[in-house]
């Protein structure tokens, strides 16, 4: 089966989950940072070299202020306890999205986070925190214009490497497979440019219920597709016979 190199995942569905068992939406995000434990081990398990969750969004700051302290405590939970596991599992860190704003207790801990585990090389565990995809392009262009406004770059010599290397996500790979849970068909703001050829699965459970084994069909269901990047596979096949 072929095995793809990245995983990204929208993590949907904590409040639903919570609602539909008349718990409090901290039950649902609660049991959803169980999922994440669980899905970073599955990870590893199935041969993935690259998984990117996207943990907070840039959007979620419009929430109601005790749900923003209720995630942003569970960040700071999940960092201080499952940190050194991670690291003693070879898993390194890398966080995505925009810090210059951020509380600096939360900066901290994204930091101590990557520098702790860049050494790391069994799995690349990308965060995207306070993350939105059309924010980080915005920011990427800036840097770009910056750059040739300075004299340091050519405008007519501006590529799409040149972009790509100024994202948030420069020098990681794009997603080979984007799933979601909770029913939801949309990518919410997350990896436009990166996901342009990626495969999309979209699951119907929420994702405290996401499993080992849910992964592994959606795994199932990547190996069934055929990957043309725009191009026609039938091309391959007359070259061959020709």
């Amino acid at each position: 089966m072929s095995t793809p190199a990245h995983v990204a995942i929208i993590m949907d569905g904590n409040g639903r989950w919570a609602k539909a068992r008349g718990l409090p939406r901290l039950a649902g995000h609660k049991a959803g940072v169980e999922a994440l434990r669980r899905t970073v081990r599955s990870a590893s398990d199935l041969g993935i070299r690259w998984l990117t969750v996207y943990a907070f969004s840039s959007e979620n700051w419009s929430r109601p202020a005790s749900e923003v302290s209720d995630l942003l405590g569970l960040l700071k939970i999940f960092i201080r306890r499952d940190l050194a596991e991670l690291h003693r599992s070879g898993v390194r860190v890398r966080v995505i999205g925009e810090r210059e704003n951020l509380k600096p207790d939360i900066r901290v801990l994204l930091e101590e986070a990557e520098s702790l585990t860049i050494g790391n090389t069994a799995l690349n565990l990308v965060i995207a925190f306070n993350y939105g995809s059309r924010d980080e392009i915005v920011r990427a262009v800036r840097r770009i214009a910056q750059q040739a406004a300075d004299g340091q770059l050519d405008p007519e010599s501006i590529a799409l490497d040149t972009v790509t290397g100024a994202l948030d996500t420069a020098g990681i790979p794009d997603p080979d497979l984007v799933i979601r849970t909770s029913g939801e068909v949309r990518l919410s703001n997350f990896l436009l440019w990166q996901a342009a050829y990626s495969e999309l699965v979209f699951l119907p459970c929420f994702w405290p219920d996401f499993t080992h084994e849910l992964f592994a069909d959606a795994l199932r269901q990547f190996a069934s597709r055929e990957r043309r990047f725009g191009g026609l596979a039938e091309i391959g096949a007359l070259s061959s016979s020709a």
